[in-house]
């Protein structure tokens, strides 16, 4: 597929649209609040299982690789990039769930993070909210990437990074408006605080592309920490809660048919 009068557009925009998708995929899944107002468990763990599996394959094939590889081209260690940008993403995750409270989707226990006295929908959107802040950045510096000529990027690898993203945020739309619709929310409350919760997914894209546009010497490092904060997140939040209601062999296959599905996109596009 062509899509190389893209190109033409400034790489911030690009990031902008890219990530405006992804954010509006959330609010898709948000929507399906309108028409129901439970979901099956089993279509639920499904579905967070496949967005753990796009997760997981778009840390690697878009982000770790493309890494590698940029490094090895400027002459440093190839892997030493890598290393520090995937731990320090995954410190930064670790970080902003100490600092903000925020509540797991599907547990009943004490809020994490600072105590609060906010209610337990916003503590659940602040959760998506934190998780999404990665996907956002994954974004906009692979466009970023792909601005700065390097001839490791490319921009259809960009692209597919931001469809799969935005195919792994409809569930998670779906998995915050629809328990809290549930919990006694208003339709239009529960779809409100769903969408906003890919909010900054645009906010992070145009800042990740600023960022590497203008410094293409932390471009390996970036791509690496967008990988070690989506696996955080991977790790922490979406198998934990797909696995927890007994159903876990769906949750598995989802997560299986997840990776298959973002692998062929980046290898095929990119």
């Amino acid at each position: 597929m062509d899509f190389s009068f893209l190109k033409n557009f400034d790489p911030v925009l690009q990031a902008l649209t890219a990530t405006g998708f992804t954010w509006f995929m959330t609010a898709l899944g948000a929507g399906m609040v309108f028409f129901f107002k439970t979901i099956n468990r089993k279509v639920l763990d499904g579905m967070l299982g496949f967005a753990a599996g796009v997760m997981i394959a778009a840390s690697f094939w878009s982000l770790l690789e493309p890494s590698i590889q940029m490094a090895e081209a400027a002459g440093t260690v190839k892997w030493v990039p890598a290393l520090i940008g995937f731990l320090a993403g995954g410190t930064f995750l670790k970080f902003a769930d100490t600092v903000i409270p925020h509540m797991h989707m599907g547990t009943d226990i004490a809020p994490e993070g600072p105590k609060t006295s906010l209610r337990r929908s916003v503590l659940l959107v602040l959760a998506i909210t934190l998780h999404n802040i990665p996907e956002g950045l994954a974004v906009g510096v692979a466009f970023g990437a792909v601005a700065a000529g390097l001839p490791t990027a490319a921009l259809s690898g960009a692209i597919a990074l931001a469809i799969g993203i935005g195919l792994q945020n409809f569930p998670e739309g779906a998995a915050v408006s629809i328990p809290l619709r549930r919990e006694g929310l208003s339709r239009t409350k529960s779809f409100v605080y769903g969408q906003a919760s890919g909010v900054v997914e645009p906010a992070f894209g145009v800042i990740g592309a600023a960022l590497v546009v203008s410094m293409q010497s932390i471009l390996p490092y970036a791509l690496a920490f967008a990988a070690g904060a989506m696996i955080f997140v991977t790790v922490e939040e979406l198998i934990p809660e797909a696995q927890t209601s007994g159903n876990s062999d769906i949750a598995t296959i989802g997560t299986l048919l997840g990776f298959a599905v973002m692998m062929v996109m980046d290898i095929a596009l990119g």
